[in-house]
């Protein structure tokens, strides 16, 4: 499940369309990383249940979520905040600082859910070890070294190492979800203490991951359903110009933000289906350690950023100052107000919209599972 802070909703709307359509389905991996891993966290939690009983304890904490679960709005002006960065990081106490907002509520939240922090996850680690889940995979971008680290707890799992990223077997605690769900400068970092790794400070785990789909190909997938909070656009609508004047700033980090945490994962699925392809024409006894891995991608039928702006004067004032009253009206982009704004009803559509899509792609699904 890849990232998309509010988006991710419509992950937990899919996710009920497919427990619907297939309730007998039990993932053997999970891996997320940012919102996805949110999402990952309380599924594996509850991977000893059926999955519709899951899926549906998922969907009701999207629907009890509020923004201030998830953040703070009485927080200082952003030139205030953005004061911080400078001073001394001894001088800087998250989650009430080191970011734009104070995420203390989101802490709160994740504890009272997934258990305290400091200690393993209740719920995955019962679920691991009794079998009702092979491996769950969070993924972090690691502050200090500057590599991409993916958390793994499963049994008989070989960490790997690339270059820039690497995986450290551990039993998952709260701090990995927060942390890999710290989007930049608007979370702050997290810290994890590890074994292997020593003291480090952690954040979303979009903004190094190249490879999204390599957590679960490490972990010995045969295939791979992925659930993108990116909706993808028609050719007419990709060319359709979206500023005419010159681009404020807010639309360049929309941009910078979707091609970090979110266009990877296309360049990846295409670089997954051209090994398929040169896998299936070389013999089998050339393959070389490589396998042909069948992959399915879902995605929202209609732009979940977008569809955010409808919902904008919904947002306490304060939000709205916050998000600097981010609309596509004037050019600007309304990426962030989809990640950050937490209104029922925007989560509500979003489960809606994720589990239509599902039932719309029902056969597409059905051949992938039962194949």
């Amino acid at each position: 499940m890849t990232g998309g802070g509010a988006r991710a909703a419509y992950q937990a709307g899919v996710l009920r369309g497919l427990a619907r359509l297939a309730p007998d389905f039990r993932p053997d991996i999970l891996t997320g990383v940012s919102a996805g891993a949110l999402n990952g966290a309380f599924l594996a939690a509850s991977a000893q249940d059926p999955f519709p009983v899951a899926v549906d304890r998922l969907v009701d904490v999207w629907r009890d979520l509020r923004a201030d679960h998830v953040y703070r709005l009485d927080r200082p002006t952003v030139p205030q905040a953005l004061a911080r960065f400078v001073r001394r990081p001894d001088e800087v106490s998250p989650p009430a600082e080191g970011g734009f907002l104070d995420t203390t509520p989101l802490k709160e939240f994740v504890e009272g859910h997934l258990g305290a922090a400091g200690e393993p996850m209740e719920g995955v680690d019962r679920a691991v070890r009794e079998g009702h889940l092979g491996a769950f995979a969070i993924t972090t971008t690691s502050y200090t070294s500057g590599q991409s680290v993916t958390w793994v707890q499963g049994e008989g799992i070989e960490p790997w190492d690339r270059p820039m990223r690497r995986a450290v077997r551990t039993k998952l605690q709260p701090e990995h979800v927060l942390a890999s769900a710290a989007l930049p400068f608007f979370f702050p970092a997290v810290a994890i203490e590890n074994e292997a790794l020593g003291h480090g400070w952690y954040g979303d785990g979009g903004i190094r991951l190249t490879a999204p789909l390599s957590p679960a190909l490490h972990l010995g997938a045969d295939k791979i359903l992925v659930v993108n909070t990116r909706y993808g656009p028609s050719r007419a609508e990709a060319d359709a110009p979206k500023v005419d004047a010159y681009p404020p700033p807010t639309r360049v980090l929309g941009i910078l933000m979707n091609a970090v945490f979110l266009d990877v994962l296309d360049r990846d699925a295409q670089t997954l289906r051209r090994i398929n392809a040169l896998v299936a024409s070389t013999p089998r006894g050339e393959w070389n350690g490589f396998r042909p891995v069948e992959l399915l991608v879902l995605r929202p039928s209609v732009d979940l950023a977008t569809l955010a702006v409808g919902y904008e004067p919904r947002l306490p004032p304060s939000m709205r100052l916050v998000m600097g009253g981010l609309s596509s009206g004037d050019g600007r982009s309304p990426d962030w107000l989809s990640m950050l704004g937490f209104d029922p009803a925007y989560v509500e559509a979003l489960l809606q919209i994720g589990e239509a899509d599902a039932e719309r792609q029902a056969d597409e699904i059905a051949a992938f599972l039962e194949a």
